[in-house]
């Protein structure tokens, strides 16, 4: 999971224009090229919330009162840095037209 990290450090958190014929030349259709995109910005989406939650985990403290509430630096620094990463819509954008994801069509053909 963190090579998901290493991928978003380089790009720009904020979205930019793209020229829709870089993402339809590899599919030879945008709503193709948009469902891969969608599809793997979902599972970036996951894995990044699994890890968050793993990481915050190591700090919770289980208390029986609700005013008590605990600020740790490091469970600050944390969500700081995950708040910072660009959106998975972004990093998978970017992975798609750099041709970093492999996908496949499902025949939904009748084999009867």
């Amino acid at each position: 999971m963190s090579d998901i990290k290493a991928k978003a450090q380089g790009l720009e958190p904020s979205v930019g224009p793209r020229d829709v014929s870089v993402l339809v030349a590899q599919t030879g259709n945008v709503y193709e090229a948009l469902a891969i995109i969608a599809k793997r910005a979902r599972q970036l989406n996951t894995e990044l919330k699994y890890e968050l939650h793993q990481k915050l985990e190591e700090f919770a403290v289980s208390s029986d009162t609700i005013e008590e509430i605990n600020e740790n630096k490091e469970q600050i620094e944390i969500s700081k840095f995950y708040e910072k990463l660009p959106n998975p819509a972004l990093i998978a954008t970017e992975e798609f037209v750099r041709g970093e994801l492999v996908y496949q069509y499902v025949d939904r053909r009748n084999k009867n």
